[in-house]
């Protein structure tokens, strides 16, 4: 059986067995798209392996003759010099499963490599970032806890220690220092994260079956972290919260892309990308209308940008809710994309119950505790929980809001049980946001100057202290936290939405 197949334009077999990550860079592809070059392990290998408890019989070949492949395509040596090559290992669920599963980057960095690259581009910084990167990520693998990609900086030589006995620990054995070696073991560890507790957990909270098993994608590393003129982010076509037309989304200088979608650091506005990097932010803005035209839906891409040049590492079709969705079925059928009877098949019937967010009522007496960017529309209010299992017990007696730094996959209990979420940090695509968008919970994310002080029972802002328990209200439209429950009021009028009901009326009429 094969095992492998060649990421290309050419590649035609579905999600099913490419996994969602692989079919949409073949999309890429297919559009004419810059993506870096790589080969993705289907489905039926993680299948095998957990049937089997071991790689497939043949796939250490295939593994070897592809990474030949890569190094032929790239004009790099996996494992030496005097251009190494680094690969990414990725999984790629049928189904997107945010943040679920594992990822290794930088695989290939040995102490060997790790010196001719430092030759090669002359920053030792860069390189002992990226090697803490490979370690992070194979620690986090191996924990089954989210890694915690910091950029370098006076602790960096600490964290690289700690990092590495956590792979000794977990794996029983040190960082083995052959490259070869190193990408069967970040293949297993991806392959083994289908099956951890967050990804059970995950699959359980959203219908996904079990069986369907995770595609693995490799790719040759494009580095966000390498200079001012590189960095990282994730774009909209559209507004998520409302679906308004135009990019959307948030960006990094000189860092990798798991530094924003885990929320862990303070992102920037996609617009500042336009301001930086000019050329960079047009060619993404000629991605986002070609990826729309492609899925026929809003989109969403990953990229990165390395030395000023632009690459897409992931797309997909935005998946809207809400108001949001209505106006998006509403604006590609005027448009023509879309037929109507079609865009009346895009919004299930549940997301019509209150497809409009309501509003918090500002008045004189409202006290806002805190302002950060709305994530996820809606007004929710409750008691505030410090930690995902507080939010769990909590809200046994009533609706809570977690309230956090950023969550990672580890607070999805707490997610599932809160009516809302308040982090500290992260932006529109952060983990925070990106789940309670698809939980239909109201977020506020990016709340700058907020502190969540779990071991004093409390948060802390703008030199105020609120105990955990306290009441607050959340508005995930213009992002409002506020004490106590303010007035609400109901959501306004949608142009669109009533457009929507008037064509679902005539749609019944004439059946």
């Amino acid at each position: 059986m094969r095992w492998i197949h060649p990421l290309s334009a050419d590649l035609g077999e579905p999600p099913e067995v490419l996994g969602g990550k692989a079919h949409g860079l073949v999309a890429l592809l297919r559009l004419g798209l810059p993506v870096p070059p790589g080969f993705v392990i289907g489905t039926a290998a993680c299948r095998a392996f957990l049937r089997d408890g071991r790689l497939p019989d043949g796939l250490s070949a295939e593994l070897s003759a592809a990474v030949a492949g890569l190094e032929a395509a790239t004009g790099r040596r996996f494992g030496g010099g005097p251009r190494p090559l680094l690969v990414s290992v990725r999984s790629g669920a049928a189904v997107p499963m945010p943040g679920m599963m594992a990822t290794v980057l930088d695989v290939g960095l040995t102490g060997a490599t790790a010196e001719a690259l430092t030759v090669e581009t002359g920053d030792p910084e860069f390189v002992r970032d990226s090697r803490l990167r490979l370690l992070t990520g194979l620690a986090a693998a191996a924990t089954g806890r989210p890694a915690d990609p910091a950029g370098p900086d006076d602790t960096t030589g600490a964290r690289l220690a700690a990092a590495s006995a956590a792979v000794r620990r977990h794996l029983g054995e040190p960082v083995v220092e052959d490259a070869r070696v190193q990408v069967e073991q970040a293949v297993t560890a991806v392959l083994r994260s289908w099956d951890s507790p967050r990804a059970r957990t995950y699959r359980l909270l959203n219908g996904i079956p079990d069986g369907l098993g995770t595609a693995v994608t490799v790719q040759a590393m494009v580095f966000g972290n390498r200079g001012p003129r590189s960095g990282t982010g994730v774009a909209f076509s559209r507004d998520p919260a409302t679906g308004e037309p135009g990019p959307r989304g948030d960006v990094l200088f000189g860092r990798q892309g798991e530094d924003v979608v885990s929320g862990a650091a303070a992102v920037r506005p996609l617009a500042d990308l336009a301001t930086h990097e000019p050329r960079v932010m047009a060619a993404l803005q000629e991605a986002l209308e070609r990826g729309e035209r492609h899925c026929r839906d809003a989109c969403y891409l990953e990229f990165t940008f390395e030395a000023g040049r632009l690459w897409l590492l992931q797309l997909r079709a935005g998946g809207f809710t809400g108001a949001a969705g209505v106006r998006v079925a509403v604006d590609l059928a005027d448009r023509g994309v879309i037929g109507r009877d079609e865009a009346l098949l895009r919004v299930a019937p549940g997301q019509l119950r209150n497809p409009g967010a309501p509003r918090i009522v500002l008045t004189d007496d409202t006290d806002v505790l805190v302002r950060g960017l709305g994530a996820s529309p809606g007004v929710a209010g409750g008691r505030v929980a410090l930690t995902a299992d507080a939010a769990v017990r909590m809200a046994a007696q009533g609706p809570v809001v977690l309230v956090r730094p950023q969550t990672s996959p580890l607070d999805l209990h707490g997610l599932a049980a809160a009516a809302g979420v308040l982090t500290a940090l992260g932006g529109p695509a952060s983990h925070a946001a990106v789940v309670a968008r698809s939980m239909g919970r109201p977020a506020v994310v990016g709340a700058a100057g907020l502190s969540v002080d779990v071991p004093g029972g409390c948060l802390r802002v703008g030199g105020r202290t609120v105990p955990e328990g306290a009441v607050v209200t959340l508005d995930g439209g213009p992002g409002l936290a506020v004490l106590g429950s303010p007035p609400i009021a109901r959501a306004a009028d949608d142009p669109y939405l009533h457009r929507f009901l008037a064509w679902a009326d005539e749609a019944a009429g004439g059946s």
